[in-house]
């Protein structure tokens, strides 16, 4: 982060300040690491800390599942918000674990949705420039 020089009683001391959280400043004197507590007021940060809980899922459970009361119907749902910039698939194409099924512009990046399941393109829900969310049903499978 900074770096400063100090001479203490003719001493040279090269100090490295490494992070500050809260009253604990982690430094580094002439290589040696140190936890220093600050006591003075504390300065909070301009930029808040962004804390997330991860996502809880149950095993199994993901973008891809199968549509209940239906034999074998598999839905394809969009991973993210987003909008759809290629479609690589038609209706009944054969599609093979892995396959790209169509290419997602998401958070300015391009996404692959692959098939993680074999089976055949029964209908296509969405069209080249769609918007969609999170969790929308793209392709269904059987």
């Amino acid at each position: 982060m900074k770096k400063f020089s100090f001479t203490i009683r003719g001493n040279k001391y090269d100090v490295h300040l490494k992070d500050i959280e809260e009253n604990i400043a982690q430094l580094e004197v002439n290589g040696t690491q140190y936890d220093v507590e600050i006591h003075q007021d504390v300065k909070k940060a301009k930029t808040p800390r962004l804390v997330r809980k991860e996502v809880q899922r149950k095993p199994g459970e993901g973008f891809i599942t199968k549509q209940s009361g239906a034999s074998g119907v598999i839905k394809v749902n969009a991973p993210l918000p987003g909008s759809i910039f290629k479609i690589l698939v038609k209706e009944g194409d054969a599609i093979k674990k892995g396959d790209n099924l169509l290419i997602m512009e998401a958070m300015k990046m391009e996404n692959n949705v692959l098939a993680e399941k074999e089976g055949t393109i029964t209908s296509i829900k969405v069209a080249v420039g769609d918007s969609v969310l999170q969790n929308d049903l793209l392709i269904e499978m059987e």
